[in-house]
């Protein structure tokens, strides 16, 4: 095969999708053609079937490819290896293999038999002609040659064709009498030049010579993929006229030796030798007159050392190949193979293309009409088979000509191919060849991770071409109404509705479609849609005609009449062309039966005869598997599949008895003939880089499905398939059979290709990955599919990392509703859960373990089947592991079966509003950088990017049962949506001041029975007409009180609207004029924030700035609730049963009664960002929250049984004791008192009230003391033991807030650090209490900024960093001050390592420094930047100093090795932490969700070289600065004099103001 790149001309021409030569397909496949003669070489096959093929198959794998070998004599008589059709099906096969392997194609065993010479199938009429003349003078001769050959005159031109000579044996002796005419008069032909000397050898070659001529000595091939093994038994002439030796070469009818054979085999030798010697390997053995016995010792050293050659050959090739295909590789070349795929079906399709102009010249004349105007996609429909792809084709092919100018046109034929039956592949590719072809940047990672990225991408480009000056783009869907592709074409149809301003419009948008039911419902104008109608009488006549020109046939006349007759609607393509297919079939000579008058008749018809020719069993089977296949099967699967039937091998084998004892084969022979008769039936689609063999016609596989798959014959199909795919018969393992003639079992080897999970430690077997679950599944094999596939981290882990999280979510879904299993499911929300950490952090083994274990572990005990099974499977992976890693000791991670159903990413900026679409099931996210998003909430995929703002969308508003849409935005426009559609239906300009930064409230209302629109923004409120778009009237409010909310009572014909002071306004709708103003009586010093009318209920419910939620109604206005935080925002469901308040990072859900509203979920719903809106879902069944981190979180709103209750903390403010098992924080809605929550029962134990709020916590573990700092400044010290003794540690002055605490490694002092104070304080054992002394320093900072963290030693050093990021060592000793190298930015953490001799210190660059502390300098700087990334948290060293553990605000912890500064391992846990406390082997780590982390590092001894755990983070960097020693020793030399002189000088400077520190 060529290994060349594509030319640059090539490669814009396949871009730009102009049609002409086309390059070869790629292909993934080695397939050898084994050339021998049938009874000579059977020891040698069987050798090579048994042990040599097997391990070529096994490199091949390794190296990413399918493995097959083509050996049409194996498996079959000798009657039928010698048949006259047998040798252009070798000839056929051979040069499928040369075309297609990639290395070797070709291998000849060749030993001292000629083989047989086969009659020609066909003779031409010319030579004929001279062989009749020369046959005169025998007319016995010429009798049977006329008998046997008839004249066919649909031949284009003329030829006579060989007849059946009888069957069996009693061919043999009449075809050696025709052959032997044949070949004198060829002989005399050729002496007088009537014919060439290469056709007379046509009547003296055998088939062996026809095969090595074709591979070999043919002037048009090298001998590249080519071998020859030639065995030469020396002495052999000697030994020539013996019986033994007799039966090792040609003889006779009548068994003597045929000596004209074997001066042939000799001369067929010989020309090898010359003119291919390169390909000679050459096998000499002793004669001996039991050569063949198979306890000859010679003769088996023979076939081992040629299977030995064998695989040496065939992987030496296959590497020669792969090598020149990895220099010649083509930079995208997925892109240019899926291209050169669509064009080439067309350009097969257009050659026999007829009619349509009319129809051609009218669609380029509507694209060129439309030029410069926005328009939807047209569409062309009609029923299968009426040449709807055939149009489409030709379209591609003439589009520039048809628009009169240069054109980039993208066609692609849905479902031919993987990448076109996917939306995410699709869309993919397009984009690929439309910013190749106008030369733009490609999409980048990021944007081909998130499905909702990639359909932003594609819609910009679209926009970028469609306002620029560059060619036209014209992009071609056929079978948009196919399953897999609606979801695609939904969301492509957005992209394409362009604005109509600005340079000309250069984008047109084709479809085809055979159903019009899920099209009708997007796309609403009805000139859109083209009917394509059948050809006329003429047409279709011309259409025949074309096609039987193309094959060289033609028709008599009666044959054609009956053609007509048979096809009354003979318009209609897909006929014409099965009738075709039938008609090519007939002779001159044929009288052919009545053809069907229906497609699907035809398709009976079709299998009918093929059962005739092949039986009804085989073509049952081959049928049944192709269609019960999920994509396809390749060549080498169907046969391996084929050699797995025990049913079709006792019928092959009920008249003769394998060629084998030990191995049991489906012959190959039997395959190939019938995929000859199958012909244009059969179609080649690329899927994973494999050629598969599928169903070309949608009726044949529906009749394939009624006659061979119903019942049980179904279950038994998937069933074989998934034994296949399973490996359940590979590797040696065999089989049990009965065949006819045996009468006993026999337990054979089918030697079918092996079927592992990872062919290599990169070549995943994606065919087992995507067809054994689907057969398990359909073969109603439930538990091994529950525990070899959804029950195997093995087989997750595969998928994941081959397919995406994407392709395990689609095995699980393709599952779910044939299961009714909790696991399962449990199983499934957890992968779902998993997203957004594979999409930060790309997919890898350690991400999918991680979050699986730290998910499911809480199910281990209650789901001991499935879910225990895949933790303990995730544990034996963490033990074996041999890169650093951390591993979870337990849950930490949201939980599946619990509220959050799912997180949705993919939006570049913050979410900033959302509606809900009941009716279709849509909804719309608004975002900060002015997108507005449509998700279908049943896929969870975007289905529609709505261009056009260029402000911060505010409020989005659905209205028309969920149809249509209107946004707002700060840009100052309103848009109206068609949400089907996805095209915009006007702009408004609504005024007022463009700038993106103003902060005002905005109000979106619909009153669709007036036709309304009415839009607030800060002190304006404006009414739209929805049908013109015309301003009915505008109300201008006092802007020093802006509204804050604005409800339509429609029943009233009133506008209402709520003022941050708390003034209630109430307007006409109609006209805008004032009712009447009140005020409310509750809003004093506080300003409402956001509001929202309960209409049903005849009330409002307001929001103020600092936290409070009134109710406010005709009698009056009351609290409902005091939040900790103000009010971001208030929504109310559809049926006004349910509220929501956003404030911070969470939102609280209230439920409706009879006196407002009260509490309904006991914990809020958190983000790890502010959330910015709400929506409820259908029915009020689920509740989703947008937040300024541009994530989405869906969760139910019905609260299931939790796995584990999660810690209720909102502040960080945690810590822990107990090892873990109990964990301290500030009371929700109560920061004066500290909750005590038991880990264990999973439920607040008790709450130790402070009297003030709580600022900070420690715990000495030791002491077994819990320390509250309060932002009174005091500290409380709550012994754990008794809880009602407390100590208290006045501050240094009045009101002055404690910032931060921290104690000593041996719990012996604590340090209090305030704005600029610290006090040191002395702990000492007591009884029954420890004893709390001091302070016993106390000193405090000259500096302008205030303490942001602190640390403390055991010698009461003291260090200590600021907001700016200076970072200074005290030593309390000797009053002395170090200042250490600053931060560039806030000092989050600092700590001491166990030994004192190192801390290190985190800041919000994301910067970590390690500092040696005998010297004050830093020792290493390491930095971890990501776009996520906005600085460190919190640090700890781990117990034996070896490594740094760190948690990072992008929810992330990293380990840091402290020998070198590496980066260690990163991990993802979904939220961040505040406080990491080592443990013996690893850390506990509180989360902000609520979950202890707990964790133990394992980083093996010798650490494998190169290891990068950011391999796959998206735009993740981390770097290492370090100090040299030499450096760090001066530094500790002048740190040493710099302490003697200040100990000598102590005295007298006690008490003196340092630069940086005063003592008190």
């Amino acid at each position: 095969m060529n290994c060349s790149p594509l030319s640059p001309g090539t490669r814009r021409r396949l871009l730009h999708g102009q049609a002409g030569p086309l390059p070869a397909p790629a292909s993934r496949s080695v397939a050898i053609f084994i050339s021998s003669t049938v009874s000579d070489m059977d020891a040698e096959r069987e050798a090579l079937q048994s042990t040599a093929y097997p391990e070529v198959q096994t490199f091949c794998q390794k190296h990413g490819l399918m493995f097959e070998v083509v050996d049409l004599r194996w498996g079959i008589r000798n009657t039928e290896a010698t048949n006259h059709m047998t040798t252009e099906l070798c000839l056929e096969e051979l040069d499928r293999c040369r075309k297609t392997s990639i290395g070797p194609a070709f291998v000849a065993l060749v030993g001292d038999q000629y083989g047989p010479c086969p009659v020609p199938t066909r003779i031409e009429e010319k030579e004929w002609e001279a062989l009749k003349a020369q046959l005169t003078a025998r007319p016995r001769d010429l009798e049977l040659v006329a008998r046997c050959f008839w004249r066919d005159e649909n031949a284009v031109p003329p030829a006579y064709l060989l007849q059946a000579l009888g069957t069996g044996e009693a061919s043999g002796p009449e075809e050696a009498t025709l052959l032997s005419a044949l070949r004198s008069g060829a002989q005399e032909a050729r002496r007088l030049g009537l014919i060439s000397q290469e056709r007379w050898y046509r009547y003296h070659r055998s088939v062996i010579e026809w095969e090595i001529e074709r591979a070999l000595l043919s002037s048009a091939v090298g001998d590249h993929g080519a071998t020859v093994f030639l065995r030469e038994i020396q002495d052999l002439n000697k030994h020539i006229l013996e019986d033994c030796a007799l039966r090792m070469v040609d003889r006779l009818a009548d068994g003597c030796l045929d000596t004209d054979a074997q001066n042939l085999l000799s001369n067929l030798k010989g020309r090898i030798a010359d003119r291919q010697p390169g390909v000679l390997k050459a096998h000499h053995l002793a004669w001996s007159r039991d050569l063949v016995n198979p306890k000859n010792k010679a003769h088996a050293r023979y076939l081992k050392e040629l299977g030995e050659q064998f695989v040496a050959r065939a992987n030496h090739q296959v590497l020669e190949c792969l090598r020149e295909l990895e220099a010649g590789r083509q930079e995208l070349a997925w892109l240019y193979q899926e291209i050169r795929h669509h064009l080439g079906l067309s350009a097969e399709v257009n050659r026999t293309f007829c009619g349509r102009q009319e129809l051609l010249t009218q669609l380029g004349q509507r694209l060129r009409q439309s030029d410069g105007h926005p328009h939807p996609p047209l569409v062309l429909f009609g029923p299968p088979g009426i040449g709807k792809t055939a149009l489409m084709c030709k379209l591609a092919e003439q589009m520039s000509g048809l628009l009169g100018r240069k054109t980039v046109t993208i066609l692609r034929l849905l479902g031919t191919s993987q990448m076109s039956s996917e939306a995410r592949g699709l869309l993919q590719s397009i984009c690929f060849q439309v910013c190749l072809a106008y030369g733009l940047p490609l999409p980048p990672a990021q944007v081909l991770e998130a499905h909702t990225r990639l359909v932003q991408f594609f819609h910009i480009l679209l926009h970028t071409i469609s306002s620029r000056n560059f060619e036209s783009l014209v992009i071609l869907l056929d079978s948009v109404d196919e399953v897999d592709s609606v979801h695609c074409a939904r969301r492509i149809l957005a992209a394409s509705q362009m604005s109509s301003k600005g340079p000309p419009h250069r984008l047109g948008l084709l479809w085809t479609a055979g159903s019009l039911d899920t099209i009708q419902q997007m796309l609403t104008d009805r000139e859109a849609y083209w009917e394509v109608k059948p050809l006329s009488g003429n047409q279709g006549q011309e259409m025949i005609q074309l096609l039987l020109s193309a094959s060289r046939r033609t028709l008599s006349q009666v044959q054609r009449d009956m053609l007509w007759a048979s096809l009354p609607e003979c318009g209609h393509p897909g006929r014409l062309r099965l009738a075709f297919e039938e008609a090519r079939k007939w002779a001159s000579f044929t009288v052919p039966a009545p053809l069907a008058s229906t497609a699907k008749e035809a398709m009976q018809q079709l299998c009918a005869r093929l059962e005739q020719t092949h039986g009804r069993l085989l073509v049952a089977r081959v049928l049944g598997y192709i269609v019960s296949s999920r994509h396809g099967l390749s060549e080498a699967e169907l046969k391996d599949v084929l050699s797995l039937d025990d049913e079709v091998l006792q019928s092959v084998y009920q008249d003769w008895t394998p060629p084998s004892k030990e191995l049991l084969r489906f012959p190959p022979l039997l395959w190939v003939r019938l995929r000859r008769d199958l012909g244009n039936c059969l179609a080649r689609r690329p899927v994973d880089g494999f050629t598969l063999l599928a169903i070309a016609h949608r009726q044949l596989t529906e009749v394939v499905r009624e006659l061979y798959l119903s019942g049980p014959e179904k279950a038994k199909s998937h069933g074989v398939l998934a034994d296949f795919f399973s490996g359940a018969w590979s590797q040696g393992i065999k089989k049990l059979i009965t065949l006819p003639l045996v009468g006993k079992p026999l337990n054979l080897d089918r030697k079918v290709a092996p079927q592992p999970l990872w062919f290599s430690d990169t070549v995943a077997n994606l065919r087992k990955l995507k067809e054994l679950p689907y057969h398990l599944l359909h073969a109603g094999r439930i538990e091994e599919l529950k525990q070899e596939v959804l029950g195997s981290m093995t087989w997750i882990c595969c998928r994941g990392l081959s397919g995406g999280i994407e392709g395990l979510l689609e095995d699980f879904d393709l599952c779910a509703p044939y299961m009714d299993c909790p696991e399962v499911s449990l199983v499934r929300e957890a992968l779902q859960l998993c997203r957004p950490a594979v999409e930060l952090r790309g997919m890898e083994r350690s991400i999918l373990y991680t979050e699986l274990l730290a998910r499911l572990h809480f199910f281990s005990t209650s789901h001991p089947g499935l879910v225990g099974q895949l933790c303990q499977q995730a544990q034996s992976w963490f033990r074996m592991c041999p890169q650093p890693v951390l591993v979870p000791l337990g849950g930490f991670l949201q939980p599946p079966g619990g509220p959050l159903r799912a997180t949705l990413s993919g939006c570049h900026k913050g979410i900033t509003a959302m509606a809900w679409s009941l009716e279709e099931k849509l909804l719309l996210v608004g975002t900060q950088e002015g997108m507005v998003a449509v998700w279908d909430m049943e896929e969870q995929q975007v289905i529609h990017i709505l261009p056009g703002h260029t402000g911060e969308v505010r409020c989005v508003e659905v209205f028309a049962q969920g149809t249509h849409a209107v946004s707002a935005s700060k840009d100052q426009t309103l848009r109206l949506w068609d949400l089907l559609s996805g095209q915009e239906k006007f702009t408004i300009w609504d005024g007022g001041s463009k700038d993106p930064t103003e902060s005002q409230t905005w109000s979106l209302r619909v009153d669709e029975a007036k036709k309304v629109v009415y839009s607030a923004s800060g002190s304006k409120i404006s009414a739209w007409n929805l049908e013109t778009a015309e301003l009915i009237f505008r109300i201008l409010g006092d802007a020093s009180d802006p509204w804050v909310c604005m409800a339509v009572l429609a029943s009233q014909a009133t506008l209402l609207t709520v003022s941050q002071g708390g003034v209630i306004s109430l307007w006409s709708s109609a006209t805008g004029t004032l009712h009447r103003r009140q005020r409310l009586s509750s809003i004093k010093e506080d300003t409402l924030a956001c509001g929202v009318s309960v209409q049903k209920r005849g009330m409002m419910v307001t929001g103020s700035s600092m936290g409070s939620i009134s109710l406010v109604s005709s009698e009056g206005d009351s609290l409902l609730e005091k939040l900790p935080e103000a009010v971001g925002f208030l929504v109310v469901s559809e049926d006004e049963s349910l509220l929501a308040a956003g404030f911070g990072r969470s939102v609280r859900i209230f439920l409706a009664d009879a006196q407002g509203f009260h509490r309904f979920l006991a914990t809020d719903l958190e983000h790890e960002d502010v959330v910015e809106t709400a929506v409820f879902g259908p029915e009020n069944n689920l509740i989703v929250t947008g937040s300024r981190d541009a994530l989405i979180q869906v969760r139910e709103r019905c609260m299931k049984p939790r796995a584990s209750n999660p810690f209720l903390d909102r502040t960080g403010l945690t810590a822990v004791s107990h090892n873990g098992s109990y964990v301290y924080f500030p009371q929700t809605g109560d920061k004066n008192k500290v909750s005590i929550w038991d880990l264990a029962e999973g439920e607040e134990q008790d709450a130790l009230d402070t009297s003030n709020e709580v600022r900070c916590l420690e715990v000495a573990e030791q002491a077994n003391l819990l320390f509250t700092g309060l932002v009174s400044g005091i500290v409380l010290v709550f012994p754990l033991n008794s809880r009602q003794d407390v100590m208290c540690i006045p501050p240094p002055e009045a009101r002055k807030a404690v910032n931060c605490m921290a104690l000593s490694k041996d719990e012996g002092h604590l340090a209090i650090a305030y704005d600029s104070t610290v006090l040191v304080l002395d702990i000492s054992p007591g009884d029954p209490c420890p004893v709390i002394d001091g302070p016993i320093y106390t000193f405090y900072t000259q500096l302008p900024d205030t303490i942001a963290s602190v640390a403390i030693l055991a010698d009461c050093r003291v260090i200590y960093g600021m907001i700016n990021g200076d970072l200074f060592l005290y030593e309390c000793v000797n009053s002395k001050v170090f200042p250490l190298e600053a931060h560039g930015s806030r000092v989050t953490c600092v700590e001491v390592s166990h030994k004192e001799q190192l801390a290190v210190s985190g800041a919000e660059e994301a910067l970590l420094c390690l500092w040696d502390l005998q010297v004050c300098k830093w020792k290493f700087e390491m930095s971890y930047t990501n776009s996520y990334c906005i600085g460190v948290q919190c640090a700890c060293f781990s117990k034996d100093d070896k490594y740094v553990y760190a948690g990072l605000k992008d929810c992330s912890i990293i380990v840091w090795s402290v020998l070198d500064g590496t980066l260690l391992a990163v991990q993802f846990v979904h939220a961040v932490v505040n406080r990491i406390i080592p443990t013996s082997n690893g850390f506990i780590a509180p989360s902000r969700h609520g979950y202890l982390i707990r964790e133990r590092f394992q980083c093996p001894s010798s650490r494998i070289s190169q290891q990068d755990p950011l391999k796959n983070f998206k735009k993740a960097v981390w770097m290492v600065k370090s100090r040299q020693r030499e450096e760090l020793a001066a530094a500790a030399g002048a740190l040493q004099d710099l302490r003697s002189e200040s100990a000598q000088g102590n005295e007298s400077r006690s008490n003196k103001r340092s630069q940086v520190c005063l003592l008190v």
